[in-house]
């Protein structure tokens, strides 16, 4: 079957054309990815800029000319954090079906979970049945424990990199002050965790979404991204400490010439960083496997399935 799949994301919007071969394999036919920061401010007014929804849209439009040359078997187009959290998501939604003719899917946390597994489970190796799942986004972060025997258990956080770097990293570089405030909100979420969890198995932790696999073309300090590098790569602890200690010394500027660092996410990176190292660090867990599989995937997994 040949599907295409698009993630409507806080900080970055993705496409995904492909041949779907279940349960395990697909060949990729087109895919696309750009920064578009549709969550800009929504944390603090609660609703989607006219400059943020213009971007998107603009993109959307292109998407929809470079999609209809593929005979496709299905299409979904989803929306997450920023989306479901803004006031003025009915304008969005109205700007879209009027542009493209798409109908957008707003995900709740938990679906967005779902289909996250989905795309996780889809690249993981078969021996890795077992799993804690991260998800980074940029309104929002969602952990998944997926044991084989049992219902996945899910807890969808307040949390993401647009939205951490909003509320406190207001200086650049950033200050010890906003180190500790970021800290104190990070670990304000993670109590949600062990509350649906409990006692945290001794499990693999597969990490995917921006931040990590950014993080894994970093510590390997790649110039260009390279998904079979990238993919499977295990991104360790004191890796992940050693190149926050470096961009928390560096203004965005300076950033973007660290290796593996993408432009668009010189900013966000730092607060991405601060999260995966105290989940790492409350959780004691000391490796993290990086999936450059995640919600994209995921959804095209689902429509395949729904499909056959």
């Amino acid at each position: 079957m040949r599907i295409a799949g698009i993630d409507i994301g806080t900080l970055t919007c993705r496409l995904l054309v492909a041949e779907m071969n279940l349960p395990n394999s697909f060949k990729e036919i087109d895919a696309d990815r750009r920064i578009l920061r549709l969550g800009e401010g929504v944390d603090q007014h609660k609703r989607l800029s006219t400059e943020a929804m213009n971007r998107v849209v603009e993109t959307l439009k292109e998407w929809k000319e470079r999609t209809a040359k593929y005979d496709l078997d299905a299409l979904g187009i989803v929306a997450t954090s920023a989306v479901r959290e803004s006031e003025d998501r009915q304008e969005f939604l109205t700007r879209v079906k009027q542009d493209t003719g798409w109908d957008i899917e707003i995900l709740t946390g938990e679906e967005e979970a779902r289909r996250t597994l989905l795309g996780l489970q889809f690249g993981l190796p078969t021996t890795i049945t077992d799993f804690l799942g991260l998800d980074i986004g940029g309104g929002s972060t969602e952990c998944i424990l997926n044991r084989n025997g049992y219902s996945p258990l899910v807890a969808s956080l307040d949390l993401g990199v647009v939205r951490l770097l909003e509320r406190v990293f207001h200086h650049d570089p950033p200050t010890p002050q906003d180190l500790q405030n970021a800290e104190a909100c990070i670990d304000d979420q993670l109590v949600k965790v062990v509350q649906v969890f409990g006692a945290m198995p001794n499990i693999p932790l597969v990490g995917t979404a921006g931040t990590v696999t950014t993080l894994a073309a970093m510590a390997q300090c790649l110039k260009q991204y390279d998904r079979t590098r990238v993919h499977n790569y295990e991104l360790t602890l004191s890796s992940v400490k050693s190149l926050e200690k470096d961009l928390l010394l560096k203004t965005g500027s300076e950033r973007l010439e660290m290796p593996g660092l993408e432009p668009g996410r010189e900013f966000v990176i730092v607060a991405g960083t601060v999260i995966l190292r105290r989940i790492m660090e409350t959780f004691n867990i000391a490796t993290c496997l990086v999936s450059d599989y995640g919600l994209r995937e995921g959804i095209l997994v689902d429509l395949a399935t729904k499909k056959k």
